[in-house]
């Protein structure tokens, strides 16, 4: 980033900047943290200083949410209860209900004594399984990741330090933070941080609608127009206009799209032939969570019968009543027009025998009636 701009900047200035600005950033950052459920998965990973193994332990909860993490110099007793007094800390006194840990014994020792100290720990269910530990096995990538490419530690209290603010940018990652009381997918990364580091609380409206002068409080002569900070504000106004589209989901795969205009449309992801199509349901409010769920529905049953054909079949029909009538159990109007127009079906026969090979039957009074439309040239009586 600083060679975008110009700037030279050697590696160990960046090395000061984070020894001072991360424990900062952590506090400020804190004021917004979310709660994090009650099932912990804790793990260490070893972590390179100066050639030597040293472990850092993490926790994550059952939706893979970070608890909290804690550099040790080895995998002893005594360095798991540090790491759990730790984190009961963290968590504003919040005990675990249960915790999974892995085959280190003295893990499982560390949780026993600390049952003498404290009765609630006691209370907590002990687990050792492998699958349960997947989630924060996979978790442990996006902090190994960061390491790799670093030319090593060279101290624990610098590696304890770095660590703390990959971890912090991990957390920003999953959504971890509540700034204003609102939802993090609501503001792009640049209000995030200028609302987690204000020095008074902010809400959503003054996040939108405030610029910061936080990127330039320490050098002024970064300011004003046509500088850095001014050219940032402008990207970052374009990237905001044109955020992509958001999906609220309500299973099977009906969702609706929230576009960036404020736009929501009902539509139906499936797969045909290998191939992944989308069927559109229409427009919110003109369309009702109950009138798209009747159209999904309908059209799942389409699908298996008429593959990629059903859209021609549903037409501009917005509810099921506009689908025409309906012959036993989901046979409508709309689909006996479609077969007698492709001279499909000439006759009621025709219908039910295709109807036979779905698993499909018809009360004889619905067939008397599908009879009748038939002949009257589908028309409704």
């Amino acid at each position: 980033m600083m060679a975008e701009r110009g700037v030279a900047v050697c590696h160990t200035t960046i090395l000061r900047w984070v020894l001072r600005y991360v424990p900062e950033y952590e506090k400020r950052w804190a004021r917004y943290v979310r709660p994090v459920s009650a099932a912990w998965r804790v793990d260490e990973t070893a972590i390179s200083i100066r050639g030597k193994n040293q472990y850092l332990y993490r926790a994550v909860d059952g939706r893979g949410k970070s608890v909290d993490h804690l550099l040790c110099a080895d995998r002893s007793r005594d360095a798991a209860q540090a790491f759990f007094r730790k984190a009961v800390i963290t968590c504003s006194g919040q005990w675990p209900r249960t915790v999974n840990l892995d085959g280190n014994a003295a893990s499982h020792l560390a949780l026993r004594l600390l049952g003498q100290e404290d009765a609630r720990w006691r209370c907590v269910t002990v687990r050792d399984r492998q699958y349960l530990n997947n989630i924060i096995e996979q978790d442990h990538r996006a902090i190994k990741g960061r390491c790799a490419s670093m030319l090593g530690f060279k101290s624990p209290q610098t590696a304890a330090i770095t660590l703390s603010g990959i971890e912090l940018a991990h957390r920003i990652r999953k959504g971890q933070f509540s700034i204003g009381g609102g939802s993090q997918r609501d503001l792009s990364l640049k209000q995030l941080w200028e609302g987690a580091l204000s020095n008074v609380e902010t809400t959503d409206r003054e996040l939108t609608t405030q610029p910061s002068r936080l990127s330039t409080i320490n050098a002024p002569e970064l300011s004003g127009r046509g500088s850095i900070a001014h050219r940032d504000e402008k990207r970052g106004r374009r990237k905001q206009t044109a955020r992509r589209p958001r999906k609220r989901s309500y299973g099977g795969g009906l969702y609706v799209l929230i576009t960036p205009q404020g736009g929501q449309c009902w539509r139906y992801n499936y797969r045909f032939n290998g191939q992944h199509k989308t069927l559109a349901l229409g427009q919110y409010p003109d369309i009702s969570l109950e009138q798209a769920r009747a159209r999904h529905q309908a059209a799942r049953r389409l699908l298996a019968a008429y593959g990629s054909r059903l859209e021609a079949i549903l037409g501009d029909a917005k509810s099921r009543a506009e689908l025409g009538p309906t012959f036993g159990p989901e046979l409508t109007g709309a689909e006996v027009r479609y077969l007698m127009a492709k001279e499909w079906a000439r006759f009621p026969d025709d219908i039910l025998w295709r109807r036979s090979k779905l698993g499909l039957t018809m009360p004889s009074g619905d067939r008397d009636a599908l009879a009748t439309f038939m002949a009257t040239g589908c028309r409704e009586l």
